[in-house]
């Protein structure tokens, strides 16, 4: 009988906890990066965020969309930043361009350039200008769902386990969060709504890995009482060893698929994944168990929803 494969050997014993000063000062060093390349360099807004114009247009014969033809001939206009894609079937097509400095007579000589351009080859089913007010607060809405959703899970880890998990998760989040904006900032890659779809994904893929941690740290401060906490902590990681790894390696395979493969509309949002599963995974292992053992945890915690164990009476004693 074939025996199944162990992609991680069971009963590991990796010494995670000594390294984690180096971990802490690495990744703060890594965020007032991040946050100095953000005030300094700035993200590179797409046009849901800077604004600019939207044509959604259908091939009249029915065919196929020549994506590299259309984006030859609408890129040559020197409109600045131009973005084509398909969408619902291979006829529909759907361009975007930067918003054009000198209001909004720019933009309507914009819209006729492309317009001249394309001639009757095309339908034009919706032509709309995205001005600076709806970009201001697409940007303020995503900036509101991302604080929201790391709030949700403060709420909810702090009900599920303890305050020390619930800081521990968002630590590991907001380490998350600041890290993947950071990149973005120096790599001045595309910052769009998708990338904010991302990042939310991101928290929750990060989350994930975090709570399966600390059901084993709670498991384990139960069944061992006695046992040190940062070999408690130690050994709950390497009990939870084999499906981190697993599961961050299976994500990766796909995504990376995706970003080789995909074309250029999801590659931001690929790359985003990327980085985030990468950073998740760490930030699980490194930053959301360590803090655990700075927060100081209490042994005597143990029962559902956080319930402490109270000492027996003098009368069930007697």
């Amino acid at each position: 009988m074939l025996k199944g494969f162990d992609f991680i050997p069971h009963g590991t014993a990796i010494p995670f906890l000594p390294f984690r000063k180096i971990a802490f000062v690495g990744s703060g060093a890594l965020i007032i990066l991040s946050i100095a390349l953000f005030l300094a360099a700035g993200l590179n807004y797409g046009i849901d965020f800077r604004g600019g114009t939207l044509f959604e247009i259908q091939t009249k014969d029915g065919e196929p969309a020549d994506i590299r033809a259309l984006r030859d001939t609408v890129g040559g206009l020197g409109l600045g930043d131009v973005q084509i894609q398909e969408f619902g079937t291979p006829s529909d097509v759907l361009i975007r361009i930067e918003r054009q400095p000198g209001g909004e007579k720019a933009q309507q000589t914009a819209v006729e350039k492309v317009r001249k351009a394309l001639g009757d080859r095309v339908n034009y089913r919706r032509t709309e200008v995205v001005g600076p007010t709806v970009s201001g607060e697409l940007k303020q809405s995503g900036a509101i769902a991302v604080i929201v959703a790391i709030m949700a899970v403060l709420i909810y880890i702090w009900f599920r386990f303890e305050w020390q998990f619930s800081l521990g998760a968002v630590a590991a989040l907001v380490h998350d969060v600041l890290l993947t904006i950071g990149v973005f900032a120096a790599l001045q890659l595309e910052f769009n709504l998708s990338i904010i779809a991302a990042i939310l994904t991101i928290v929750g893929y990060s989350l994930n890995d975090t709570v399966v941690v600390y059901d084993r740290v709670r498991e384990n401060l139960r069944k061992y009482k006695k046992m040190p906490l940062e070999e408690l902590l130690d050994r709950s990681l390497n009990d939870t060893l084999s499906r981190t790894i697993l599961t961050s390696v299976t994500t990766l395979l796909a995504l990376v698929s995706l970003y080789a493969f995909g074309g250029e509309v999801i590659r931001g949002f690929t790359f985003a994944m990327i980085w985030g599963v990468i950073v998740g995974t760490y930030s699980s292992v490194f930053i959301a168990a360590p803090m655990l053992l700075i927060l100081g945890v209490k042994r005597d915690w143990s029962g559902l929803g956080g319930a402490k164990v109270k000492a027996p009476s003098s009368a069930s004693r007697a």
